[in-house]
């Protein structure tokens, strides 16, 4: 999955309102270097599913917000069970689903745990 070659400033989640839309009612803002650290290579790791997709209703949506003066990144999450991938969409794709691994998961379930 690919982002822009831009520094990141910030990461919201937001409770997610279903496919094709974002919720902008923040649930957890992530800001420290590291947990965005975590969370981009989360991203750009994952990798496209061929076929489309059906998709329950996704868990978060996620706004990847960069330092320059560019619009956010929006990208529906499905954070996996523990041993299980986890799953990225773009809102504004949704023919294509991206895979991250079952150890990715682990970080990002760390991740939000620490946040909360």
């Amino acid at each position: 999955m690919v982002l822009l070659d831009e520094k990141i400033s910030e990461i919201n989640l937001s409770k997610s309102n279903g496919t094709g839309e974002m919720n902008e009612e923040i649930l957890l803002s992530i800001k420290d270097q590291e947990s965005i650290r975590i969370f981009e290579q989360a991203i750009t790791s994952a990798v496209k599913q061929s076929g489309t997709p059906k998709m329950p209703m996704p868990d978060y949506d996620a706004a990847v917000h960069y330092k320059a003066d560019v619009p956010p990144h929006a990208l529906h999450f499905w954070l996996g069970e523990q041993g299980r991938q986890s799953t990225f969409m773009y809102v504004t794709d949704d023919d294509a689903v991206y895979l991250t691994s079952a150890k990715m998961t682990e970080k990002l379930r760390e991740l939000m745990a620490d946040q909360k």
